[in-house]
């Protein structure tokens, strides 16, 4: 047993807080909403746990020092002021955190291959509220600000703060932005001239500028979990409901859940316990050769040429295409028979050939991440069907690195495009997404661990070189019963994470007091790391590129953006 197992002892599965676990208490200057005639109730706090999966282990364990991989959603909108104070954005935020646990909950590390996510069971409503506030901040700061500061500067998120929430109203905003008056429909063109009256002008409800950041652990959940409960938290913010009828909501959520606490464990499930597989050792057996074949496979050796440094500094470019654009490149991608995430994959291909990148006979090898929702076996009842968990996979689009003589630059991108698709397709349809998924489930967590294991010792100065051991190196070597095949570098070019047509989940129309029109979304990454954002938000498209600017040599990443931006005018138009 490690030293952190014999330091802490795991509680049972759901049992009430020990008498020395204090409830959080509000600040003295927060006004609770109370419920109109609805008397305060309050059960016992309650407290829930499981062990996390493979996958998540994976996110978890290289979060620890620096906070890698933890997300952000940035949202730019225009409301009145009334809806973005903050005792209506907090009660809000409290809704959706009772109905997604996870947001609330915190992360125990046990051993390496034991770590917990610990819930405690808000004991009421206003306890609810009172834990929302305290993870809800609001500041001054730009959009640019804002998202330098997740990204660059000290960690947000913790192991005790799985989810955050920033309100920002820009200090350089124009102040006071007046919602346009209902069209007048006067008997006389006199009238039209005429100078707006005061009693107009006080009719005019204004709006100011707001930038929302949504901040998550990876480990939580992925981008689908973060857009859709965006789309969820404007729905309320922003719709018709009243105060007073959104503090009746809150109330009524916790009653549904809390007032009888249930027995068994609220917490979703890991990813792997949504794809379970069949427990025969013949199946399991040839999902492991399954796996080493797809594996070998994958041949890249294309990569940016990378240099150390001491900080890792995020930048995030990112252009948008106008309305009228969008509808035409989508149009052209459409007349291809291709989707615009298809070209993404060709666009980057034909820039980094075109930049005269690496040797011309190793392929460029691009990964993305694959949704796994639609490949879950197992569901949950409501109230707690949450759809905050990680279900992601990847897959990866392997294409040549030289662009042909003897014919078009336009014919080939395009026939780029179409084998970007039909890997995409090949990789989504597969028979055994699901045991792949195990299988590199367990290859990265075991890999984590390791790595894990190791940066700890080395903090600590204790992490002494692996050695082979003498047992080790008398055996022999065992034949291998996969086919022989000349080791090939398996280096990826560049990840790229394609969100899709995002106005299929932010219903606009159903939060008419939010004008949403900024969306930017990414992670905390490590040292040289890169990844490119492809998406329609607001019936425009738009495409970034988040990369450690200290990471790469000289400006072949500027090159490269450029060359890309470029491709998207000449192939997409």
């Amino acid at each position: 047993m490690s030293a952190i197992a014999e330091l802490l002892t795991p509680p049972p599965s759901v049992v009430d807080l020990p008498d020395d676990v204090t409830d959080k208490t509000c600040p003295d200057n927060v006004s609770i909403p109370s419920a109109r005639g609805i008397p305060s109730i309050s059960s016992p706090r309650n407290r829930y746990q499981r062990k996390m999966g493979e996958t998540e282990l994976s996110y978890f364990l290289p979060s620890r020092q620096s906070g890698v991989n933890d997300m952000y959603l940035h949202l730019g909108f225009k409301a009145p002021e009334r809806i973005a104070k903050r005792s209506r954005m907090c009660t809000v935020w409290a809704i959706l955190r009772l109905r997604h646990p996870m947001l609330c909950a915190r992360a125990e590390l046990y051993d390496y291959g034991d770590v917990r996510f610990i819930y405690d069971a808000p004991s009421s409503a206003e306890d609810a509220y009172c834990d929302a506030d305290a993870n809800l901040e609001y500041r001054n700061q730009s959009k640019d600000e804002l998202i330098d500061d997740y990204l660059n500067g000290p960690r947000t998120l913790s192991n005790n703060k799985l989810s955050y929430l920033i309100v920002a109203e820009p200090p350089t905003s124009p102040g006071l932005m007046p919602t346009p008056p209902r069209t007048p429909s006067p008997p006389s063109v006199a009238l039209l001239e005429a100078e707006p009256s005061f009693e107009d002008d006080v009719n005019v409800e204004h709006k100011r500028e707001y930038e929302l950041l949504i901040c998550a652990m990876h480990f939580l959940g992925d981008g689908m979990a973060l857009h859709q409960f965006a789309n969820d938290f404007f729905g309320l913010l922003g719709g018709a409901t009243s105060d007073e009828q959104l503090s009746d909501m809150l109330q009524a959520e916790w009653r549904t859940r809390w007032h009888v606490a249930p027995e068994e464990c609220i917490l979703p499930a890991a990813l792997e316990d949504n794809m379970p597989l069949s427990p025969l050792k013949f199946r399991r057996v040839a999902a492991q050769v399954d796996f080493q074949l797809s594996q070998q496979r994958l041949v890249g050796g294309q990569v940016f040429p990378r240099r150390k440094h001491s900080e890792r500094h995020t930048v995030v470019p990112t252009v948008s295409f106008p309305e009228e654009r969008t509808k035409a490149i989508l149009k052209k991608c459409k007349a291809n028979g291709v989707s615009i995430s298809a070209a993404l994959f060709a666009i980057c291909n034909v820039a980094w050939a075109r930049m005269g990148g690496g040797s011309k006979a190793a392929p460029t090898l691009m990964y993305s991440a694959l949704n796994l929702r639609p490949y879950f076996t197992e569901r949950r009842a409501a109230p707690w069907d949450s759809y905050w968990y990680l279900a992601i996979g990847y897959f990866n689009v392997v294409l040549p690195s030289f662009l042909p003589s003897g014919t078009t630059a336009e014919r080939t991108f395009w026939l780029r495009a179409r084998q970007a698709k039909e890997q995409s397709t090949r990789a989504a349809k597969s028979p055994l997404v699901a045991s792949r998924t195990h299988e590199m489930a367990a290859e990265r967590g075991e890999r984590a661990r390791v790595w894990a294991k190791e940066d700890d010792e080395r903090d600590r100065g204790t992490w002494i070189p692996p050695t082979p051991t003498s047992q080790a190196q008398q055996l022999p070597p065992r034949e291998s019963v996969l086919p022989a095949r000349a080791k090939a570098s398996a280096a990826a070019l560049i990840g790229l994470s394609l969100l899709g047509n995002l106005d299929g989940i932010y219903k606009h129309a159903a939060f008419p007091d939010t004008e949403l029109h900024t969306l930017t979304t990414g992670s905390r990454q490590r040292h040289g790391a890169m990844l490119l954002f492809g998406y329609t938000f607001k019936a425009r498209l738009w495409i970034s590129l988040g990369y450690d600017c200290n990471g790469f040599e000289g400006d072949v990443v500027d090159r490269f953006w450029k060359e890309a931006l470029d491709c998207v005018d000449e192939f997409l138009g």
